[in-house]
């Protein structure tokens, strides 16, 4: 590699985060905002935090234009740890339908089984309509984006029996608007698009709080966590500072003449249609995602001759572009394209696919 730019990092989380971000991170390490403090030593009921997670809370409320009748919630636990807690808080010990798109999808319905009656309600992607659903079930869960399969859901499913929808949107949160009126809970882990690992969001309507079951331990009780504010045990103080920077960040994003969210939203689809438009153009590579539930966050791809898989690695990392091996659990490579992502590393690595199938095709 004889740039001197930063690699283009295409890792699906710990993703890449803002290069202003970091940079304002790195400065404010050992002071922040002449407290004479890093994030990192603050008290996380000192009014300097407490200044930092209002804020944060505040931007990310109106980033999203998330409606007042939800709670949201600065936890723990990631994703993994949602699909115990969405079940404990929601489940009530009963019915739980589960919509199986790919690998995410699975483990909740798998973990959600040792608290609820779990229902299959849909096996791979298909019409809401075919769905298999229950009236009488607690909720509906869904993962819109699977980060693995590279499936997205581009609309959320419109459940018309009254049951609340539960979404796992943690590998596009924030990455394009949520139509919260389809929407009971929401989660997601922070680590795609926001900032660092150990920060969980969860977005919860205030109706559905106060059902947790006897066995939910306090600290993940929706109901106790947000009457504390997030502050019933200490939260991810630095996670939700770096967290706060990325929200200002989006908030300041121009592109394609908008700002904000919308023009985050525009800068994905330009880039997801790219590096597709490469893929399907070739007859070297291959997506194998139906091109109506293909992510824009995540996009798995193939060699057809997999014998140089290693190679392609190899050279790709020559070039500044990292962390593209797929999924250990799928093969091939993979490329996530976060709100961090620039158009010119998408263009960066469309140049070097086509390069490396001129050579090797």
């Amino acid at each position: 590699m004889t740039s001197s730019r930063r690699p283009f990092n295409f890792s699906a989380g710990p993703a890449t985060l803002p290069e202003p971000v970091l940079r304002q991170v790195a400065a404010e390490m050992l002071d922040w905002g002449g407290s004479g403090m890093s994030v990192m030593e603050m008290s996380h009921r000192g009014k300097e935090f407490g200044a930092i997670i209002e804020r944060a809370e505040s931007d990310l409320r109106e980033l999203l234009a998330v409606p007042a009748e939800f709670r949201i919630l600065f936890m723990q636990g990631g994703g993994l740890g949602e699909n115990a807690i969405v079940p404990l808080n929601l489940g009530r010990g009963g019915k739980v339908d589960v919509a199986v798109t790919g690998a995410w999808s699975r483990k909740s319905a798998a973990e959600a089984r040792r608290y609820a009656d779990v229902q299959v309600a849909a096996e791979g992607f298909v019409p809401v309509g075919q769905w298999r659903l229950r009236d009488d079930a607690a909720y509906v869960h869904v993962c819109s984006n699977e980060t693995i399969d590279g499936i997205e859901f581009h609309e959320l499913p419109q459940l018309t029996h009254g049951v609340p929808l539960v979404i796992d949107c943690s590998s596009h949160l924030l990455s394009r608007p949520i139509d919260w009126r389809r929407v009971g809970l929401a989660f997601g882990g922070a680590q795609k698009n926001i900032g660092p690992a150990g920060l969980t969001l969860v977005f919860v309507r205030d109706e559905l709080l106060g059902h947790a079951l006897d066995i939910c331990p306090s600290a993940f009780n929706y109901a106790t966590v947000a009457a504390a504010q997030s502050m019933y045990n200490t939260p991810p103080t630095f996670a939700i500072y770096v967290a706060g920077l990325v929200f200002q960040w989006v908030q300041g994003f121009e592109y394609a003449g908008q700002r904000g969210l919308a023009a985050i939203e525009r800068r994905n689809i330009d880039k997801a249609a790219l590096l597709y438009a490469a893929l399907d153009g070739s007859g070297f590579y291959e997506n194998r995602v139906p091109a109506a539930c293909r992510s824009r966050m995540n996009v798995p791809f193939f060699l057809k001759d997999e014998t140089l898989n290693e190679r392609f690695l190899a050279e790709a990392r020559a070039h500044g572009l990292l962390q593209l091996k797929g999924h250990k659990s799928v093969g091939g490579m993979r490329a996530s394209l976060y709100n961090a992502m620039p158009l010119e590393g998408v263009q960066a690595l469309v140049s070097f696919l086509q390069d490396f199938e001129a050579r090797h095709g």
